[in-house]
């Protein structure tokens, strides 16, 4: 099988080069171990069916007995035995800092009390995503995010998309898994139903030992999935889910499914933003409901490419995932995060990309071309309020947006009079 080069491949080598260890973590099925394998020279893959009880059991004895091989050594799903972690920082320090020599991958956080040290300046933590259109070369890459930030003569003008409408809404279903790329169309709009079905029936209960209903579990993704790329409230998506009288849940039931969802990188919600430009009270703060892939809300409703291609405006909910995860990808070198703004004045900017350094970008994401005049009203009168705001010298004054940009499900990109650029999805690249 073929393997298509990842982003993360070379901030893992670059890490590689600076740390002991490198632990990348991130949703399953996203290839995390493929990768991984690209820059090791040795592997253990603790799930091993048949060597798993050894492993565990040598893990729980004598871990430092798993780390002897050639390096960088690979360990894979390192979180089934805790104790690695502590095995690891140890041989690191022991060897005096020398960078390269383990590698760690995992689907899901692992359980704080069962570690001793956090791995500080030992062992860098990564982020790995589901595969953006740039990776599986379904964006043309005529337009660099990088680029964007760094070059503000950077011409955009007449690039172009390699997708349209019915073939973004084909992408977003079969989702970023590398496997479905070797696949058949039909084939590859099974794996996202699999990935739930998986999720809600083994990994909810197996990510931290403790059994939980997969029934609940898939009614919590549907219910997420209605109100994907929305502030609803908790007690919104609650009263969703127990409206039939099929399912009875309380508060608390609710938040540790949802906490489990998040241990497993399938919930990644955003955060709101919330400058002081308006009282605290006029900014909403309920984070934005989101999954780590597209496909996974198109699964939890039961959608199919077909249905969405008569539901546009559902779709543009989901597209708007499709937005979140390739600027993630597009993003990570920059230690990005990405949240949204929202006023009770009906204000908005659907995501805010922010950098490390202070740098960020004010996102609309609109699919069709009738709603970029709208989107570029609310891009402009937020920038204007931010900058009246720095005219009142009793503010502190706030940095201003560096780049206005409306990501459409077009097919070519290019910069309006008034200085925001129009880029489709599918141009993009890091």
């Amino acid at each position: 099988m073929e393997y298509l080069p990842r982003i993360a491949d070379q901030m893992l080598q670059d890490r590689l080069e600076a740390f002991g260890a490198i632990l990348i973590e991130g949703p399953k099925w996203t290839g995390k171990t493929t990768t991984a394998m690209q820059h090791a020279k040795s592997v253990i893959k603790l799930q091993d069916p048949d060597k798993q009880d050894e492993y565990l059991e040598t893990a729980a004895t004598m871990p430092s007995l798993l780390l002897k091989g050639e390096k960088p050594r690979l360990i894979d799903e390192w979180q089934d035995a805790p104790k690695i972690w502590d095995a690891v920082r140890l041989a690191v320090d022991d060897s005096g800092g020398l960078p390269g020599q383990f590698l760690l991958t995992g689907s899901n956080t692992v359980d704080k009390s069962k570690i001793g040290h956090t791995g500080t300046g030992r062992i860098s933590r990564m982020k790995f995503f589901p595969m953006s259109l740039w990776e599986s070369k379904e964006s043309s890459g005529m337009v660099s995010v990088r680029e964007l930030f760094d070059n503000k003569s950077y011409n955009i003008d007449g690039s172009t998309s390699k997708l349209d409408i019915p073939e973004l809404i084909r992408v977003a279903c079969r989702g970023g898994w590398p496997v479905t790329l070797q696949m058949s169309e039909k084939a590859s709009m099974m794996i996202a139903k699999d990935y739930v079905n998986s999720i809600c029936n083994n990994d909810i209960s197996a990510v931290d030992g403790r059994r939980r209903n997969p029934k609940i579990a898939k009614q919590i993704l549907k219910s997420y999935a209605r109100n994907i790329s929305t502030m609803a409230k908790k007690i919104s998506i609650l009263t969703d889910i127990t409206a039939s009288g099929d399912i009875s849940l309380s508060m608390d039931t609710f938040d540790d499914y949802v906490n489990a969802l998040e241990k497993l990188f399938v919930i990644q919600d955003i955060d709101a933003w919330c400058p002081a430009i308006r009282s605290k009270t006029a900014i909403r703060s309920t984070p934005k409901r989101c999954f780590s892939d597209p496909s996974i809300a198109v699964a939890a409703l039961g959608q199919s490419a077909e249905s969405l291609e008569v539901q546009l405006k559902t779709f543009g909910f989901i597209f708007e995932q499709m937005c979140i995860r390739d600027l993630r990808a597009y993003t990570t070198e920059f230690d990005s995060h990405i949240s949204y703004y929202h006023d009770r004045y009906g204000l908005e900017a659907d995501l805010v990309l922010h950098l490390a350094d202070g740098r960020y970008a004010l996102i609309e994401c609109k699919l069709g071309s009738q709603e970029i005049n709208d989107g570029a009203a609310h891009l402009l009168e937020l920038k204007q309020l931010i900058e009246e705001h720095n005219k009142d010298e009793q503010q502190v004054p706030l940095r201003e947006p560096d780049l206005l940009l409306i990501l459409t499900g077009g097919q070519m990109a290019y910069t309006r009079p008034d200085g925001v650029k129009v880029i489709p999805l599918a141009c993009l690249k890091d």
